[in-house]
């Protein structure tokens, strides 16, 4: 992977050294709401961060770290697509931190690996995360009933949103 580097921010490749930090943004009940985990979240981003399947950048704002941003490829010929996920600091959010990080991701995931279509699935009731990914040109796709477990155990309906390369807001 590549250094990418957006209008406010710079997308790194994870290191070891930056688990400390995106464990404690993952413990933040802002971000752990949607997020999950268990007892060790250290070991959770460092497993991540080891999953082949993941491609994991830290998110460096001001020369600070400030989340992480993943995405997965689909690479199966007939449905071949890829997805993005993130997590900010909440102590950023509101400065279009994530806007450019989806954003500078997206145009690299299009431009650079070829793919047609990306997804992102937030929360249905995450209404600041779905204006972010808005902003960059997802459009909502459809609601997934009951998608995902909550923290309080229930059930909880998520957004899938997708973008085309001519979606994408440069």
């Amino acid at each position: 992977m590549t250094v990418l580097t957006g209008n406010i921010v710079t997308l790194r490749p994870a290191e070891e050294g930056d688990v400390p930090a995106l464990a404690a943004i993952r413990a933040t009940p802002q971000v752990r709401e949607h997020w999950r985990g268990g007892d060790d979240l250290a070991a959770e981003v460092a497993a991540d961060h080891k999953d082949p399947g993941l491609g994991n950048f830290t998110i460096l704002y001001q020369g600070r770290i400030v989340g992480e941003i993943q995405w997965y490829a689909e690479e199966e010929p007939d449905y071949r697509h890829a997805g993005i996920d993130i997590f900010l600091d909440p102590e950023v959010h509101g400065r279009g931190i994530g806007a450019d990080a989806v954003r500078t991701l997206a145009a690299h995931l299009i431009d650079d690996h070829g793919h047609h279509r990306l997804v992102i699935d937030p929360a249905a009731a995450n209404a600041p995360a779905i204006r972010c990914y808005a902003k960059v040109g997802f459009q909502p796709v459809g609601v997934m009933r009951r998608y995902e477990r909550g923290t309080d155990g229930t059930w909880h309906d998520g957004l899938l949103m997708d973008l085309l390369p001519e979606d994408l807001v440069r």
